[in-house]
Parts: structure tokens; C-alpha cells; sequence
């Protein structure tokens, strides 16, 4: 006898760094777990149409503008359930009309919630660890820590792409490259990588829509306009610099935290701040609304 085969709606609800999250009662399927809002596509909708009534519905809030995150598929031993993921964010004034019992949670907190297997994939996308490494030297991915992700600086050259190729591929998830270079790898090595760098020129090219779903974008921006730009199109976080004067760029003006927490402020995604950093900055950078802190030289 076949299974059930479901489509469900679910979207993920974002606000200054934190993401809403629920309960499943004990008689729902996958019950006595934590949840994300969303619910099962009727008859004559299109998944986007049943996320906004789903949020309406379930959370209390009616939003119009979902961007697209994920399609995960995921079979249990009861029920295959295709999962459509969207985001948005949440302004100011609607929270007070969110519906208990939903809460929000940092992305820290995500990882040691109970949520259904399922949900593994969209977990592991909306967490971030705190510290970037950037390096030009792919063999220091064997070496970074938990804590850490690497920015892989380098060219899109044949040679660079035999060398992903050599690399452990369970190391992957905790490697950045840049969109050229990620485009010349094969469909596995693709899903393996961490996250997809955007120059600030190729991400103010970019429009909502056109980055790729399931995948995780992070953005180099500069100025506001540049960061407000980067999450309307759905990228997952900003490196944002220069925050302080650098060795290798000094004659760039540097943003300052004062200007850093201006651009960071009103936005829902992780900012890194990028720019003469040291270690101990992530305490200045989360005290200025950051999430982390990306260098060269301090790792």
C-alpha cells in the first residue's frame, strides 16, 4: 500500500536575527516537536498562496512579499511530505499580533530544539557559526574549528576546480566560494557547498528570483542600499566592511561601528562585519547588531 504523499507550506518568519518558532501538540503528526508555521497545500493552491493563509491562519499575521528558500522531500515510515519553504520578514508592527504559542529564537537556540527529521536541511541553513576565516589556501579548511566557516578567496581556474575535487567532501558544508567557481562544479560538490559568495556588483545585478533555491548566498556589501538590496533578493547573510582601518586596504575609508550598526540595524539576516578585525571584535560587533566577524589575519 502506497504512503501518503503531502505537500505542505511552511514558512520561515524572520525578525532582526531571530526566526519564529512553535509546538506541535502530542495528537499532530510528528507531535511533541518544535515547528515552524505552515501547513498543507488544499486543493487549487499554489504553495505561495498556502503559506500566506497558513501565516494568517496559524501565526496572525498577513504577509504578501515571500521570497523562496527551499523544496525539501522527505519520507517517514507513515507519509512522504514535500516541503515548500519560504521566507520574509516580520516589520515592527505586526508583532504584537502575533498568535501565541509561537516565539522567536536565535539561530543559536535553533540547533538545540526538537524539531522533526525533516526539518534537518532548513536547520543547517539558517545557522551560521560566528567566525569566517578567509583564506587563499584551501588545505586550512582541514584545520578551522566548529565555530568556524572559510571564505575560499580565489579564482575560478581549472586548476582550482582539480583541487575541490581532491578535497574531503564532508568538509564542504563549512566551505564559502565564489559564484564563478561554484558554477564549474558538478551537481554534488554544488549541494555540498556551505555557502555561494556574491561580489557587491554581482549581487546589485541580481533580482528576487533569481537566486538558485536550497541554495545559501552570502553577500560583500558596502553600504546600505547594497545590504537592503542583498536581502530583498533572499540572500542568507552580508559581509559587511570595512568596519576598521586595514593593513591591506588603507586607504579605503572605513565604515566605523557607528555607521556598521546603521546598515546592520534594520536588517533580519546575519551581518559579519569584515575590516581590520580581530577575534575579540565579535563582542563589538554583536554589541553594534552583528552576528559575527570575518578576517584574514586574526584566525
Amino acid at each position: 500500500m502506497s504512503k501518503p504523499n503531502l505537500h505542505i507550506a511552511i514558512g520561515i518568519l524572520l525578525h532582526h536575527g531571530k526566526v519564529l518558532v512553535g509546538w506541535r501538540e502530542a495528537s499532530q503528526h510528528q507531535g511533541n516537536k518544535h515547528e515552524f508555521p505552515g501547513g498543507k497545500v488544499e486543493e487549487g493552491e499554489t504553495p505561495v498562496e498556502a503559506c500566506r493563509r497558513e501565516m494568517y491562519e496559524e501565526v496572525g499575521i498577513g504577509l504578501h512579499d515571500w521570497q523562496a528558500f527551499d523544496f525539501i522531500r522527505h519520507e517517514y515510515d507513515d507519509v512522504i511530505v514535500n516541503l515548500h519553504l519560504f521566507q520574509a520578514a516580520v516589520p515592527d508592527e505586526l508583532l504584537n499580533e502575533i498568535q501565541p504559542p509561537w516565539a522567536w529564537y536565535s539561530r543559536d537556540q535553533l540547533l538545540d530544539l526538537n524539531f522533526p527529521k525533516a526539518n534537518k536541511a532548513m536547520l543547517k541553513r539558517l545557522y551560521w557559526q560566528r567566525y569566517i576565516k578567509i583564506s587563499d589556501d584551501l588545505s586550512a579548511l582541514a584545520q578551522i574549528s566548529e565555530q568556524q566557516l572559510m571564505y575560499w578567496r580565489t579564482e575560478a581556474a581549472p586548476e582550482k576546480i582539480k583541487d575541490l575535487a581532491e578535497c574531503n567532501i564532508n568538509l564542504l558544508d563549512k566551505l564559502i566560494v565564489n559564484i564563478e567557481l561554484w558554477k564549474q562544479l558538478n551537481s554534488i560538490q554544488q549541494q555540498g557547498i556551505g555557502a555561494v559568495h556574491l561580489k557587491q556588483l554581482q549581487c546589485m545585478q541580481l533580482k528576487k528570483g533569481d537566486l538558485k533555491i536550497g541554495c545559501r548566498y552570502l553577500a560583500a556589501c558596502h553600504d546600505l542600499i547594497s545590504a537592503l538590496h542583498a536581502q530583498s533578493i533572499g540572500c542568507d547573510a552580508i559581509l559587511l566592511s570595512p568596519v576598521l582601518p586595514t593593513e591591506t586596504h588603507p586607504d579605503a575609508p572605513a565604515l566605523g561601528w557607528e555607521q556598521f550598526e546603521m546598515i546592520a540595524a534594520p536588517l533580519d539576516i546575519p551581518v559579519f562585519a569584515l575590516g581590520g578585525m580581530k577575534q575579540d571584535n565579535l563582542i563589538d560587533a554583536q554589541q553594534h547588531k552583528g552576528y559575527g566577524v570575518a578576517g584574514v589575519r586574526f584566525f
